[in-house]
């Protein structure tokens, strides 16, 4: 188990009678089962002729059949999970960028995502989930038209083989692909099995989306590859966590720290749940959480709450707060969890302890590099180090604290949204002739979109009108909450417009 390569072996450790995935209302699907069933969907995609390395955008709500197709289809080919909000014109960029050979999507279901396949000519297959099988358990139709085709490299991938393809936000406009391979995915699942001492006891309560690198690593693959069960969401909703807690009984969850305070405002009418099911850990990332909040947290649950640091290029997880009896340090996000981790300085050289500098990391989870793009790999690259982007610190300890973000990228909650894709858009509107999209601090969610908009002369458009305008072809965490019509943008001293600073510039912060 400990050096499994490929997401197969991995996968074939629990039990077979022990349960895997569960669900509100529904009976679990057993270990045994979900092998089955990604055997029979990987045999089900090659008779469609899509194999090893080709590109299937996943396109399902959250739930339980898309914690098992996003195994089953990463066992034989590149699983593309794409964001289910996304509108038409994005589902088209990600579609034709990720060069998608099939798109799955849930019968009965309308997504802006059937529209945008068709233009492209990329087949779709409805995915049936069968509700008398256990949760999760689902069937591929064939693409309508489609003539039964055996895949040129067909069966279960290869340890180099692609397991997963994901876009990162860039600080230009277009969004690069991180290609992250089987031996990607499993070294990440074993760093965080490890830090977490998952073991077939657990039960996870999965309120995460399943789109996004945390849920499907931290939150499903890691702890199924630990025989343990996963209970599925069909997302993040405060009112019916505590009802889920009550169903599933489990003994972890993982979330970012918006969810965790909206958990937090309803704790104190569900005491009982709470001591009924105590938890062993709960887990916080993808974006600080305050020190403040993870002592409320701690004294609510009455367990330690796990701060880790991930990001989608280290296939999640790059340094973890660890269990007690070792010493969490709040406001830090722990000790390096699988990969080396170093501070380094702009020339290159790796910096001493408590020295500011930008973090990099190198290790089996880590992305080889990105797809097709030879200068973002020149820059994110260093002697075999990769930069983060993100400026920290490291204690004599081996502590890591991030002490702010190199990049521009505006960070909504885990959501990471790149500012330039926004001023291309709002730049599309008749009125306006200048826009720069920038972070504005916001109390839960840590960064908020704001826009300031410089209008053409005798052109007319109100803060509301701009705003409805992007809302239209981005999902709506994208669209700016503060949106400034303003004469003129302040700029630098090279007469260059800046983002990073702007939000205090202009009195939002």
């Amino acid at each position: 188990m400990s050096d499994a390569v490929t997401l197969k072996e991995l996968l074939s450790t629990g039990a077979d009678a022990a349960l895997a995935i569960g669900a509100p209302s529904r009976q679990a699907l057993t270990h045994g089962a979900l092998r089955d069933l990604v055997a029979r969907t990987v045999a089900t995609l090659n008779s469609f002729g899509v194999g090893r390395n080709d590109r299937v955008a996943i396109v399902l709500p959250n739930g339980p059949e898309m914690a098992a197709c996003f195994l089953a289809v990463a066992s034989g080919t590149a699983s593309a999970p794409l964001n289910p909000a996304y509108r038409g014109e994005e589902f088209e960029f990600y579609l034709g960028d990720l060069d998608a050979k099939l798109l799955i999507a849930m019968s009965g279901v309308d997504t802006p995502a059937r529209a945008a396949a068709q233009k492209l000519g990329v087949p779709i297959a409805e995915l049936v989930p069968d509700l008398a099988a256990g949760a999760g358990s689902f069937t591929l139709q064939a693409p309508a038209g489609a003539v039964a085709s055996a895949a040129a490299n067909g069966g279960f991938a290869q340890p180099d083989d692609v397991a997963m393809v994901l876009h990162t936000s860039g600080t230009t406009s277009r969004p690069k692909i991180v290609p992250l391979s089987q031996k990607n995915l499993c070294a990440s699942a074993r760093n965080i099995r490890r830090t977490l001492a998952f073991s077939a006891q657990d039960r996870g309560l999965n309120i995460m989306p399943l789109f996004h690198i945390h849920g499907l690593i931290a939150g499903v693959l890691a702890p199924v590859s630990a025989g343990s069960e996963v209970f599925c969401s069909p997302g993040f909703d405060a009112l019916k966590f505590f009802g889920w807690m009550d169903e599933c009984h489990p003994t972890w969850y993982t979330a970012v720290p918006t969810m965790h305070q909206a958990i937090l405002t309803r704790a104190g009418r569900n005491k009982e749940i709470i001591a009924k099911n105590p938890l062993r850990f709960l887990r916080s990332s993808s974006s600080s959480i305050p020190p403040q909040v993870i002592t409320e947290l701690e004294a609510v649950f009455g367990a330690p709450l796990i701060e880790a640091y991930g990001m989608t290029e280290a296939t999640h997880q790059m340094a973890s707060n660890p269990l007690p009896p070792a010493k969490r340090k709040p406001g830090s996000v722990g000790l390096a969890a699988g990969p080396e981790i170093e501070i380094m300085d702009e020339a290159g050289n790796i910096l001493a302890p408590d020295a500011v500098g930008e973090i990099v990391i190198r290790g089996q989870n880590v992305t080889t590099g990105y797809q097709n793009n030879p200068k973002a790999n020149a820059e994110g690259f260093t002697n075999g180090w990769f930069r983060t982007g993100d400026q920290g610190v490291k204690d004599a300890e081996g502590y890591v604290s991030l002490t702010g973000r190199l990049k521009e990228i505006i960070n909504r909650g885990g959501e990471k949204i790149s500012p330039r894709e926004i001023d291309e858009i709002i730049m599309d509107h008749p009125a306006v002739s200048q826009v720069v999209c920038f972070a504005v601090p916001h109390p839960k969610l840590g960064e908020e979109v704001g826009a300031a908009v410089v209008l053409k002369e005798g052109a007319t458009a109100t803060e509301k009108d701009i705003q409805a305008f992007v809302a239209t072809r981005v999902a709506d965490f994208k669209v700016p909450k503060k949106l400034l019509i303003l004469p003129e943008i302040p700029k630098g001293a090279t007469g260059k417009l800046q983002r990073i600073g702007l939000a205090q510039k202009l009195g939002l912060a």
